[in-house]
């Protein structure tokens, strides 16, 4: 995907709809998400982190507040300005950079944790994005992944019955045909992906560890009901139970351990 500096619809969308959003609304999820990562590697003070994709800035300005080293790594100058306008507003000032990760230098045994949450649907050269990843994560480092799932019967991306499931072309056509020409500059899902797909690459190119949610999942936690608690249990125990749970699932959710 290349920098576009000119208005584009789908971010003006995006930040409209997420104008009324704030950091206490978010905690729950940025701090569901911290946890899950802490559990394979413990951030200290200081610790580095790399967020691509830092959309409104909300998980910057959390871990900032946490005193970890974060820094982002946006490829629309409006989302960015966007996130250094909120974080401004919370005495956060944040270290972002406009680019891509397709192309960017993110360099080599640097980070701690990568995360990049509802961002590879939109990496249009996916495998090198992941290839990079993996050479700027320190040893032992965690990259945490979010993205599209492609047989989920809802889509995140775009409110059309059963739209993963589409050829891509045809994708591409219906969200031209009611977002316009610019959609295929920035917002488009190149990729709807399935965890069969993602679980083989992450292995190959050398993680040491690849978990999926149900293999992360902490059942200690106290926000669990019983009833999700035990389900839980039995997707971790019956496999092909959980595998049928996995292909229907609303996202792709990854931790993967160097």
């Amino acid at each position: 995907m290349h920098i576009h500096y000119e208005d584009l619809t789908d971010v003006a969308r995006y930040i409209e709809n997420h104008a009324h959003v704030t950091l206490e609304d978010q905690t729950p999820a940025l701090d569901n998400i911290l946890h899950n990562i802490k559990r394979f590697r413990p951030l200290e003070p200081g610790a580095k982190i790399l967020e691509i994709g830092v959309g409104s800035g909300w998980f910057q300005i959390y871990c900032k507040q946490q005193r970890l080293d974060i820094e982002g790594l946006e490829i629309s100058p409006q989302l960015a300005e966007v996130a250094r306008q909120f974080g401004n507003r919370y005495q956060q000032e944040l270290n972002l950079r406009v680019g891509n990760v397709e192309e960017t230098e993110i360099g080599t045994d640097k980070f701690d944790v990568i995360v990049a949450a509802s961002v590879f649907e939109h990496v249009e050269d996916w495998h090198n994005g992941v290839r990079k990843i993996v050479a700027a994560l320190k040893p032992g480092g965690v990259f945490y992944f979010d993205s599209t799932n492609k047989f989920s019967f809802t889509s995140g991306e775009y409110d059309f019955p059963l739209y993963g499931w589409m050829p891509d072309n045809w994708r591409y056509r219906l969200r031209i045909a009611r977002q316009g020409e610019d959609i295929m500059k920035l917002g488009i899902d190149f990729h709807q992906f399935t965890y069969p797909q993602l679980r083989r690459y992450f292995k190959q190119v050398g993680f040491s560890r690849v978990m999926d949610f149900v293999d992360f999942k902490d059942l200690s936690r106290n926000n669990l009901n019983p009833w999700k608690r035990r389900a839980f249990r039995s997707l971790k125990t019956v496999r092909p139970l959980k595998h049928m749970a996995l292909t229907f699932a609303p996202a792709t959710i990854f931790i993967c351990v160097k």
